[in-house]
C-alpha cells in the first residue's frame, strides 16, 4: 500500500496518541469521523491527480499532432511536458524569427484549450562561444523574447509564463561544443509545462 493510502490512518493514529498523552478521551464516533474525513480527502486528491494525468495525456497527443510539421520534440516527464522547440536564433542574436512564430501560436492555443492553469517555463540556451556570464544573459534575452510573444500574441497569462536561462550549459547542448554556423541547434529555447494550479514562485532570472 502506498504512503498516500497510509496517510489517513497515520494522521488518525497521531490524533489518538496526542489525545491520550494529554489525558483527553477521544470518543469512538469522533475517531471514526476523523478517519472517514481523511480518507475522503485522500480519495479526492487521488482523483484530482488522475484528472491531471489524463489532461496531460490529451495535451501531449494534441501537441504531437499539431507539431507534426515542425522540428519539435515532446517528452512527458512525470507530470511535466518538455517541448524542444524549433525556435532557434542567429549567432549572438535574440530576435525571434518569423518562421518560428506559427509553432509558438500552436503551443499557446493548446495550452489555453487544455490547461489554462499551467505554468510555462521558457528556457533559453546559447552555443559555447564567448563568455559564460554573457551567454547567461543572452540566453535570458532569448527566453524573454519567446515569453513576451506567448503572452502578447499567444494570449497566455503573464503570471503563468516565466523566463530562465541556462546559457551554454554543456549538459543541455544538442550539439556539444558546436558554435557559429555549426551550433544553431544550441541557440534555442525549450518550453516546460508544469501543472501547479497557481502562480509560479519567483525564480532567479538566470536559472542555474
Amino acid at each position: 500500500m502506498s504512503q498516500l493510502h497510509h496517510a489517513p490512518l497515520l494522521l488518525a493514529a497521531a490524533l489518538l496518541t496526542t489525545a491520550c498523552a494529554s489525558d483527553q478521551y477521544v470518543k469512538r464516533t469522533e475517531f471514526d469521523t476523523t478517519v472517514s474525513e481523511l480518507r475522503a480527502s485522500d480519495a479526492g486528491l487521488a482523483n484530482e491527480l488522475e484528472g491531471f494525468r489524463d489532461q496531460f495525456t490529451e495535451m501531449t497527443r494534441d501537441l504531437n499532432t499539431r507539431f507534426g510539421d515542425y522540428d519539435t520534440t515532446i517528452a512527458n516527464l512525470q507530470g511535466r511536458l518538455r517541448v524542444e522547440m524549433s525556435a532557434h536564433f542567429g549567432y549572438d542574436d535574440d530576435t525571434l524569427r518569423a518562421a518560428d512564430k506559427p509553432a509558438l501560436d500552436e503551443f499557446a492555443a493548446v495550452v489555453s484549450d487544455y490547461a489554462p492553469n499551467v505554468v510555462v517555463t521558457v528556457e533559453g540556451f546559447t552555443d559555447p562561444a564567448g563568455d559564460p556570464e554573457y551567454n547567461r544573459q543572452l540566453g535570458l534575452r532569448r527566453a524573454k523574447a519567446v515569453r513576451d510573444y506567448l503572452v502578447n500574441v499567444g494570449g497566455l497569462s503573464p503570471d503563468s509564463v516565466r523566463a530562465v536561462s541556462y546559457g551554454e550549459d554543456a549538459a543541455r547542448m544538442l550539439q556539444p561544443g558546436a558554435w557559429g554556423e555549426d551550433g544553431s541547434a544550441n541557440r534555442r529555447v525549450s518550453l516546460v509545462v508544469d501543472y501547479l494550479g497557481h502562480a509560479p514562485r519567483e525564480l532567479s532570472s538566470t536559472g542555474n
